[in-house]
């Protein structure tokens, strides 16, 4: 299906899957709107699209906050005339052993890797189920399908994602023709791993640091695989991982 002027709202654009993503959008004619807190990044990603030839707007925000959805929905339809779809991909993975009690990094993780999902999805669902169509793509990850050390948190956090993504779906590709995919990751080359503290994580970090990861562009293409097929067709979930991750 073509992306030619499809409007997507993109979160965690400033950086790794979100930028990558953005990118890969806009060369295939998407319009993208970039949401960050980074605004000098995104304002230097918007140039590199623009100088490609394609179409971006910035609206920097933070996830965690349903106003700043509300305006970047507003600033869409301002300069696109509508939303045609949502990327939820800003999160957060500061992975910590439960008995070190790093509960503000708990409740982080819970503001942004679900509240912000649910956040952008209400913003924009109006005016999804106002075009009579539309596709939200949440980026959940291979950990919702399986816990590893340190990561009790975080995969409580993903599989939430997934399962929400599993009840959209039901709820609204039948009736209003919004179709809703899980993205589920292993290993990405992103900074994601920047915000853990706990040092015992990072020593086991280490191993897999060896092992041969994705690239955001290996996401960004999942993403636009599922966005480009067929309005009857809805990819449910796509489960991607390295080649020589277990």
């Amino acid at each position: 299906m073509n992306l030619e002027n499809r409007t997507f709202i993109i979160t965690g654009a400033s950086s790794g899957i979100g930028e990558a993503t953005a990118k890969k959008l806009s060369n295939h004619g998407a319009n993208v709107v970039l949401m960050s807190r980074s605004t000098e990044k995104l304002n230097k990603l918007k140039t590199s699209i623009e100088k490609a030839g394609g179409k971006a707007l910035v609206t920097p925000g933070d996830v965690t906050k349903k106003g700043d959805f509300d305006e970047a929905v507003a600033k869409s339809v301002a300069t696109f005339g509508k939303v045609d779809g949502l990327i939820n991909n800003a999160g957060l993975m500061p992975l910590s052993f439960v008995e070190k009690l790093k509960t503000e990094e708990w409740d982080q993780m819970v503001d942004v890797n679900i509240k912000g999902v649910l956040n952008g999805v209400s913003s924009v669902l109006p005016q999804l189920i106002e075009n009579n169509g539309g596709d939200i793509i949440n980026i959940s990850s291979m950990a919702a399908h399986r816990y590893f050390p340190g990561g009790a948190v975080y995969c409580a956090t993903k599989s939430a994602v997934k399962m929400f993504s599993e009840g959209l779906r039901q709820e609204l590709a039948p009736k209003y023709n919004i179709n809703v995919t899980s993205i589920e990751p292993g290993a990405v080359d992103t900074n994601l791993t920047s915000t853990i503290t706990d040092e015992d994580i990072k020593d086991k970090l280490s191993e897999m640091q060896k092992m041969t990861t994705l690239e955001s562009e290996d996401i960004a293409n999942a993403i636009y695989y599922a966005l480009s097929q067929p309005k009857r067709v809805n990819i449910n979930d796509i489960y991607i991982v390295p080649s020589e991750q277990k």
